[in-house]
């Protein structure tokens, strides 16, 4: 269990929460381990299928704190709310902002500069700790790029012009991917990205992961009360959750992408992982699957210390931060939304 920014967030899977007066009360095998008052809390976020009191339900309704229920694995399943609920206050504010171009690309902008800055990152991260195993000249080329795109991105104010500069930030960094990999390069190798269907091993990787942690991101933003499907960046579409694809685009470096590389630098998975497909569709079998869900569970238990907050927490919990943090930007609490920024 872990407080972060007015949010008991409750990681265990096998905790029961219930309500001691204006307490709301963490029970494991029957017995308590933790109190937190109602009163410094705006939002509980479940990972635990043991759920919680019926009367700690009430009482957090009656309230207005939110209490959000997921699977131990981060997908969401439902959330509680009373007759009077902030969320409707929050979701037209996301909605009045969305209709707003100028709006719109303020927060978009912060989105695409945390993505490029992890890119880079990334590039550097790989540079650093494999001068001699890769091309230095090419990958410092590339991350000089996208240093050079930063201060651009800023400064945008249009989502044309900045879907533009992320274009360009794109190519420079999948221009050096492949450098990345440092294994195995006649079965894992990246020539470009391509996708529905995914060509090649690598391709097919990329495109799992990405799908993992849109879910997720969907699951975050559902969880603090915002609509998935209305995004800034993104725009509206039936059945695609245009908000969890501008969330995921400042983690797809650092969380599905140094994922990917990790899986095939540490030899996970084999080339007998996958299999293609008449139409030339590159897949996982399902032994292969179930290695790459394993690991990223695995990955998402580790802790790092997150930028902004300065707290200690697991990888798994960076997109409900990111989208409290979205959340508490719409409400008026933080002047701008503050990207993941990965160090």
């Amino acid at each position: 269990m872990k407080q972060l920014l007015n949010t008991l967030f409750v990681t265990s899977e096998d905790v029961y929460l219930s309500l001691d007066g204006e307490n709301v009360v963490a029970n494991r095998d029957k017995q308590a381990v933790a109190r937190y008052p109602l009163h410094t809390l705006q939002c509980i976020v479940s990972f635990s299928y043991a759920g919680a009191s019926p009367a700690l339900m009430g009482a957090c309704a009656e309230k207005g704190i939110g209490l959000a229920f997921c699977t131990p694995r981060g997908r969401f399943l439902a959330r509680v709310c009373g007759e009077n609920t902030g969320n409707v206050l929050l979701r037209r504010k996301q909605y009045r902002l969305a209709d707003d171009p100028v709006e719109s690309c303020t927060i978009a902008r912060n989105m695409i500069f945390g993505k490029l800055h992890n890119a880079r990152w990334s590039i550097e991260r790989t540079r650093r700790d494999h001068a001699l195993r890769v091309d230095a000249e090419a990958l410092s080329h590339a991350s000089q790029e996208l240093h050079r795109l930063l201060p651009q991105v800023a400064e945008v104010t249009e989502n044309d012009v900045l879907r533009g500069l992320e274009g360009v930030g794109a190519a420079a960094y999948f221009g050096v991917f492949d450098e990345m990999i440092l294994n195995r390069k006649e079965a894992f190798f990246f020539r470009g990205r391509n996708r529905r269907p995914a060509l090649d091993r690598v391709n097919a990787l990329l495109s799992f992961a990405y799908s993992l942690l849109s879910h997720d991101c969907a699951s975050a933003l559902e969880a603090v009360g915002l609509d998935a499907y209305v995004g800034f960046l993104h725009t509206d579409r039936p059945g695609r959750d245009s908000l969890a694809l501008d969330l995921m685009e400042e983690l797809r470096p650092c969380m599905a992408d140094r994922f990917v590389l990790t899986v095939i630098n540490n030899r996970m998975l084999r080339p007998e992982d996958f299999q293609t497909q008449s139409s030339g569709a590159v897949l996982l079998t399902d032994d292969g699957r179930r290695s790459f869900l394993k690991a990223w569970q695995e990955k998402k238990r580790e802790t790092l210390t997150h930028p902004y907050l300065g707290e200690k927490l697991a990888w798994g919990m960076i997109p409900y931060v990111q989208a409290l943090l979205l959340a508490r930007h719409l409400r008026g609490d933080l002047d701008a939304y503050p990207p993941f920024l990965w160090k």
